[in-house]
């Protein structure tokens, strides 16, 4: 009798030994990798193709080793926001948009200038960008005040009021960096989701009649003179070829003489014999299309294609409004990026200096992008969980 007695406690424990991992077992199959794996093949493509676009003149460097470190950096940001459930953002959002308003102020008077803008932060041998921070805190500000605000007839001029001006409070001080191509990814970014909440008609085009309005003194007054100029460029980059429409020519010279199949891996001459300029960064696709052609350019705009699909079927299938609105947010700030890299680097858009996600080089905004898709698996893998 004593012996069994004995044994109860261990057989207990081994029980639910085993029921713990069978539940373990239960949440991998059903857990949504999809954004995850997609993400590790998109970094991948990219810091190959960065190495190839910094081999010549970078070797010391090794821009792709840093690439990697920060990649590092968000898969460990990943891993805790997985152990969390994401209505957390939802308590906290209010503090996280104010906290990153005021290292947007802290720019302005303590940041770190490069090629004649203050755009960064440095903490240690690291340096951050807040303004690429301020994109996903923008997106989780507005799916908070949504959430709590019910408005079933559709939102009128000044309905739009405080959420427009939690908008353009950051986009001011962004401008003031400057940084045209991040204060439009977030304006576009609002915009496109007021769209999804429903405006007014009556709204929508006093918005449109301000903005048409405002349009030439925003032009002459909000914009740099190189920021004029390059829309100049863009309109006819060949009235000034060596300077302003610069970029623009070798950019389309890279991504037209990749033909169909391209010229191989580091055999891009736009690239390696530094050509192109920025071609780690803004015109890191031209590299790309340079070395691999139509048919690689297709292929990887395809995979972008796939990840916003699994992205935006992960805002449709979310049961609550906030994680709708955060999701569906999230995905237009990778759409709007994608759009105008991609459009700007084949002469089809503006220069505006905007990333492409997971290919540029660039530490604030790859963490970025990871914390995002680790916001989105998130709301994938608990959306039941309440």
């Amino acid at each position: 009798m004593t012996h069994s007695s004995m044994e109860t406690p261990f057989q207990d424990l081994e029980m639910e030994a085993a029921r713990s991992s069978v539940l373990v077992d239960e949440e991998l199959k059903r857990f949504n990798w999809s954004l995850l794996l997609l993400e590790v093949l998109l970094f991948a493509i990219g810091i190959w193709n960065l190495s190839s676009a910094t081999g010549v003149q970078d070797k010391a460097l090794g821009l792709y080793k840093s690439q990697a470190l920060w990649f590092g950096i968000g898969l460990l940001a990943t891993v805790f926001i997985l152990l969390l459930h994401y209505s957390i953002l939802s308590r906290i959002a209010y503090v996280i948009y104010f906290a990153n308003l005021i290292l947007l102020g802290c720019v302005l008077f303590f940041g770190k200038s490069s090629l004649g803008a203050k755009r960064w932060l440095g903490i240690g041998t690291l340096r951050i960008q807040p303004s690429e921070f301020m994109k996903l805190s923008m997106v989780i500000c507005l799916a908070k005040y949504f959430e709590t605000d019910q408005n079933y007839s559709g939102y009128g001029f000044r309905d739009l009021f405080l959420p427009g001006l939690l908008v353009a409070v950051p986009c001011g001080l962004i401008m003031l960096q400057p940084d045209l191509g991040t204060a439009l990814i977030i304006l576009l970014t609002f915009g496109s989701l007021m769209l999804f909440m429903k405006i007014q008609p009556k709204a929508l085009i006093a918005i449109l009649t301000i903005a048409t309005v405002t349009l030439p003194a925003a032009y002459k007054f909000g914009l740099k003179p190189y920021q004029r100029q390059r829309l100049v460029s863009f309109l006819d980059p060949m009235s000034d070829p060596k300077g302003s429409g610069y970029n623009s020519i070798q950019s389309m010279i890279a991504v037209g003489s990749g033909q169909l199949v391209g010229k191989g891996y580091r055999k891009g001459t736009q690239s390696q014999l530094n050509f192109l300029p920025e071609h780690h960064t803004d015109f890191i696709f031209s590299v790309f299309s340079e070395e691999h052609g139509f048919i690689g350019s297709m292929a990887l705009i395809t995979l972008y294609l796939i990840f916003m699909l699994n992205g935006l079927s992960i805002a449709y299938q979310s049961h609550d409004k906030f994680g709708v609105l955060l999701a569906l947010g999230i995905m237009i700030i990778f759409f709007w990026h994608i759009f105008f890299n991609l459009g700007m680097v084949m002469g089809l858009l503006p220069i505006v200096g905007v990333p492409l996600p997971y290919l540029s080089y660039g530490g604030s905004s790859l963490v970025t992008s990871i914390l995002c898709v680790a916001v989105l698996t998130n709301i994938a893998n608990k959306k039941f969980m309440f």
